[in-house]
C-alpha cells in the first residue's frame, strides 16, 4: 500500500520530479511549432520537413505511448521512468545540435520515444507513490502544474527563436531532464516486484502500429511527388494496420485489447476524438506558421498570440467537467467542437495586416471556449465508458488516438489544400491555403459534434471521473491512472463500477 503524503518532504519531490518530466512533452507539444519557420530558413528545409519535424515525434511517441506504461509496469516505474528522461534529454541535444534537417527528424523520433517511456510514467510514479486519501490532489496539482508548462511553451519558444536561437528549444531541455533524474533516484520509491505486471510483451503489436503510423504519414506527406514509393508505402502502411488488428486479436497480452471497442460509448467518444484532435493538430502546426509567413509577425509575437487558448483551458476546464456532472456529456460534446469550428473560421480573417485585438483575439478566444466546453467531458465520458478496472488502459486508447489524428492531420492538411513545398516561403499563396485550411478542420470540427449528437449518452450514476480535472494541454487529453495491474497507473479500488448506460434525459 502506498503510504507518502503530500505535505511530506518525500511527496513534495515526488511531485517535483513527475511535474518536470511530464512538462517536457508537453513543453515540446507546443514551443516547435513556433520554431518551424526559422527551422526552415536555417537548415534550408522544405514544408515535408517541416512536417517530420513535428510528425516524427508524434510517430514514436503515438505509437509506442502504451508499450511505455506496461514497460514501467513490469520493470519498475520509476526505473522506465528515469531511462525515459535522461533518453529525452539525450535526444534533445541531438536536435539543438542537428547539422541539417535529416538529423533533426531522426533525433525527434528518438525524442518521442523518450517521451513514450516518462508519460506514462510520470502519473504512475504518483499512484504507486501516494497515500490513497491524498492521490486525488497530487494528480490534480500533476495535472495543473504540466498544464501551466503547456500554457508558457508558445511564449518560452518565441522568446528562445528570437533570442539566443531556435536550437534552444530543444537544448533547455537537458537542465531540468538531470534534474528530474536526480530527484527520482534519490527520493522517488521503486515500485515494488510484488506489484508488477506478469505476462509478456506486445512488442510486435507496439512495432506494427508505429510502423502503420509512419508509413501512412509518409505517404501523406510526400504524396505530391506521384513517386511510385510513395503509393507502396500508403499501400504498406494500411497492409501494417491490418495486420496490426490481427495481431492485437490474436495476443494472449495484447498492448491494445480490441474488445474494449464493444463498449459503443466508449468507440463513439473515440470517433470524436479523433475528430477534434485532427483538427487541433492542424491548427496548431498551421497557425504558428501563417502568423510569422503570413501575418509577418515574429517568433515571440506569434507564441504569445496563441496563449488565451492555453489559459483558458488551464482557468475554466474544471469547471466545464463539473457542468457536465451535472447536465451530461453529450451537449457540451455537441457544442463545444461547434465553438471550435467557429473559432477557425474566424481564423479567416488573420491574414497580412491583420489586427490581433479585433482579428486574432476573438478567434482565439472562441476556439479557446471551445476547448474548455468538450476536452474535460471527453475525458471523464472516455472513462465512465468502460468498467473501472480499465480506466487506465481507456485513457491510455484515447490518448493514443488523439496523437495519431494529430499527425495525421500534419501531414495530409497540407497536401488537400494546396501548398506546396516551398508554400511557407510565399506569404500570398501560404495565407490562401491557409483560409482553406481553416475551413476544412472546421468541417471535421463540424462532424465530431454530429457524432457526438447522435451517439453519446449520460453515463448512469456511479460512474467515476478522471482524476485529471485540470486541462492545459490543448495538444493531448490528459492520462488517467489505474490502480489495476497493466495500464501503468491507477484508479482508487473504492470507486464503484459503473452500471449500465442509460439513455440521455
Amino acid at each position: 500500500m502506498p503510504d507518502v503524503r503530500l505535505a511530506s518532504p518525500q511527496g513534495t519531490w515526488i511531485l517535483l520530479t513527475t511535474v518536470l518530466g511530464s512538462s517536457m512533452v508537453l513543453l515540446d507539444s507546443t514551443v516547435v511549432n513556433v520554431a518551424l519557420p526559422r527551422i526552415g530558413r536555417d537548415l534550408d528545409a522544405d514544408l515535408a520537413a517541416l512536417q517530420w519535424t513535428v510528425n516524427a515525434y508524434m510517430v514514436t511517441l503515438a505509437g509506442l505511448i502504451l508499450l511505455g506504461g506496461a514497460l514501467g509496469d513490469r520493470f519498475g516505474r520509476r526505473k522506465v521512468f528515469v531511462v525515459g528522461v535522461l533518453w529525452f534529454a539525450t535526444a534533445s541535444l541531438v536536435c539543438g545540435v542537428a547539422p541539417n534537417a535529416g538529423v533533426l527528424i531522426a533525433a525527434r523520433a528518438l525524442q518521442g520515444i523518450g517521451g513514450a517511456l516518462l508519460t506514462p510514467g510520470s502519473l504512475a510514479l504518483i499512484q504507486a507513490s501516494f497515500h490513497p486519501d491524498d492521490r486525488g490532489r497530487a494528480v490534480g496539482l500533476w495535472s495543473g502544474f504540466g498544464g501551466i508548462g503547456a500554457a508558457v511553451g508558445p511564449f518560452l519558444g518565441g522568446w528562445l527563436v528570437d533570442g539566443p536561437g531556435w536550437r534552444w528549444v530543444f537544448l533547455i531541455n537537458v537542465p531540468p531532464a538531470v534534474l528530474c533524474a536526480l530527484i527520482a533516484l534519490r527520493h522517488v520509491p521503486e515500485s515494488d516486484s510484488g506489484e508488477r505486471a506478469p505476462g509478456r510483451f506486445d512488442v510486435l503489436g507496439a512495432v506494427l502500429g508505429a510502423l502503420a503510423l509512419a508509413l501512412v504519414t509518409y505517404a501523406l506527406i510526400e504524396a505530391g511527388d506521384g513517386s511510385p514509393v510513395v503509393a507502396v508505402a500508403g499501400v504498406a502502411g494500411l497492409v501494417a494496420a491490418v495486420a496490426f488488428v490481427l495481431v492485437e486479436q490474436r495476443r494472449p497480452h495484447p498492448m491494445m485489447p480490441l474488445d474494449i471497442f464493444a463498449s459503443r460509448q466508449f468507440t463513439a467518444v473515440n470517433g470524436v476524438t479523433l475528430c477534434v484532435y485532427a483538427a487541433f493538430g492542424g491548427f496548431f502546426f498551421l497557425a504558428a506558421l501563417q502568423l510569422q509567413v503570413a501575418v509577418g509577425w515574429s517568433a515571440l509575437a506569434a507564441g504569445t498570440a496563441l496563449l488565451p487558448t492555453t489559459a483558458l483551458m488551464l482557468l475554466l476546464s474544471a469547471r466545464s467537467g463539473e457542468l457536465a456532472d451535472r447536465i451530461g456529456p453529450r451537449v457540451p460534446l455537441t457544442v463545444g467542437p461547434l465553438l471550435c469550428a467557429a473559432g477557425m473560421l474566424l481564423m479567416t480573417r488573420v491574414g497580412p495586416g491583420a489586427s490581433y485585438l479585433t482579428d486574432a483575439l476573438p478567434a482565439l478566444l472562441v476556439l479557446g471556449l471551445g476547448m474548455v466546453t468538450l476536452v474535460a467531458p471527453l475525458t471523464a465520458t472516455v472513462l465512465a465508458a468502460v468498467d473501472t478496472a480499465r480506466a487506465g488502459l481507456a485513457s491510455g486508447v484515447n490518448n493514443a488516438a488523439a496523437r495519431a489524428a494529430g499527425l495525421v492531420a500534419v501531414a495530409a492538411l497540407p497536401l488537400l489544400v494546396g501548398m506546396g513545398p516551398e508554400a511557407y516561403r510565399e506569404p500570398a499563396a501560404f495565407d490562401e491555403a491557409f483560409g482553406r485550411a481553416m475551413v476544412l478542420c472546421a468541417a471535421v470540427l463540424v462532424a465530431g459534434s454530429v457524432i457526438a449528437f447522435a451517439t453519446v449518452r449520460r453515463p448512469a450514476q456511479g460512474c467515476r471521473h478522471p482524476e485529471c480535472r485540470t486541462h492545459g494541454s490543448v495538444a493531448v487529453p490528459p492520462l488517467e491512472p489505474e490502480t489495476e495491474k497493466g495500464a501503468g497507473g491507477g484508479v482508487s479500488r473504492e470507486t464503484p463500477p459503473p452500471a449500465p448506460e442509460r439513455p440521455e434525459d
